[in-house]
């Protein structure tokens, strides 16, 4: 397939749109021009990752989660904008709750040839591939598998993992001197907040326990960060204060990440960070763990809420999570620091068209 310019469509939040990294490297391997259509939430992730030329975006009202009316203005400006920049194809990548065929409508009508997506559904004309894969591949797989089907496949010496673009800003002054801890009390979906408490606790037996540590978090979450970086001797609080770079910068030098399966935890798999994940089963931890990284999961993954997509949860006593003690959080780094380097075989062999 001879193309110039090509489209990779993932409008969803930051750690979506890093689990599609693989897949752009494919893309951008057979060398084409490569533009990622992102949502608001997930744009600054567009833009740290390896082959991607720009960036465009739009909220897209049947992905983004506090989603705005269809407004036909809307969509058809963008029809109107992609039809400009005159794409030769487009990948549209979803995870396996989310259709492919309202994008896919959008792009017809901006006149991309060629069209592909992961769909159970009937496509009629909408799709050129409509692909099939096993529903339980790790979200970084599921992408790259269409990818492949598309005929794109990543590089010789390329493993698949997740990157992000180089060079990261230098972020030394701000942290210790000594091998650090990051935590990320914070998470974009409520439903899959471990307690903040514990999270406060968990500083405390860290710092007891002779390790720095470092706190992060959103701008709107620097009440939080302050709480849990309170009074725990040399905690450094940089709640509100980096950027998306600089958090990844801050999270390569970690020696290890605590955090809820939020985008964070993508951003430490992309710099090659270990992760203890406090992971509450509302979405499959196969598809949506720290992809290729040393990884402790922690949470009930048989609890109530598994499987339900449920963004707050309406259970008594948050059951998934509610067992994690801090005491476990501390040994399950203390286990990740000890670990030796893992040897990774790289992605899985793919099947191009």
């Amino acid at each position: 397939m001879l193309v110039t310019r090509a489209l990779v469509v993932r409008p969803d939040n930051a750690g979506d749109v890093l689990l599609a990294g693989p897949a752009v490297r494919a893309v951008a391997a057979a060398g084409h021009r490569v533009s990622v259509l992102a949502g608001p939430h997930g744009a600054a992730a567009a833009r740290l990752l390896p082959g991607v030329e720009d960036v465009l975006v739009w909220r897209c009202p049947w992905i983004d989660p506090e989603p705005a009316p269809v407004d036909a203005a809307e969509v058809t400006a963008l029809a109107g904008t992609l039809s400009r920049r005159r794409f030769d194809l487009a990948l549209v990548l979803t995870s396996f709750h989310q259709s492919p065929l309202p994008t896919a409508l959008v792009l017809r009508l901006a006149g991309v040839p060629w069209v592909g997506a992961v769909s159970e559904d009937y496509p009629g004309s909408l799709l050129d591939l409509r692909h099939r894969c096993d529903e339980d591949l790790p979200e970084a797989e599921r992408a790259l598998s269409l990818a492949a089907a598309a005929g794109f496949r990543l590089p010789d010496g390329d493993d698949g993992r997740l990157a992000v673009r180089r060079p990261l800003p230098d972020m030394t002054d701000r942290l210790p001197d000594e091998p650090f801890v990051v935590l990320h009390p914070g998470t974009s979906v409520p439903a899959r907040a471990w307690p903040a408490e514990r999270f406060a606790e968990t500083a405390r037996l860290l710092a007891d326990a002779g390790r720095a540590v470092v706190v992060t978090g959103a701008p709107s979450e620097r009440a939080l960060t302050g709480y849990v970086a309170a009074g725990v001797a040399g905690a450094v609080d940089l709640g509100g204060r980096t950027s998306l770079p600089e958090l990844a910068s801050v999270l390569e030098e970690a020696a290890v990440l605590v955090v809820g399966n939020t985008g964070p935890a993508h951003l430490a798999a992309a710099v090659r960070t270990p992760v203890v994940s406090l992971f509450a089963p509302t979405v499959p931890a196969a598809r949506w763990a720290p992809y290729a990284v040393p990884t402790v999961l922690l949470g009930d993954q048989d609890a109530v809420c598994r499987d339900t997509r449920v963004t707050r949860c309406p259970f008594p006593g948050h059951p998934c999570l509610s067992g994690v003690t801090p005491e476990d959080v501390v040994t399950a780094v203390a286990g990740l620091v000890a670990a030796p380097p893992p040897v990774y075989a790289g992605a899985p062999a793919e099947e191009g068209r």
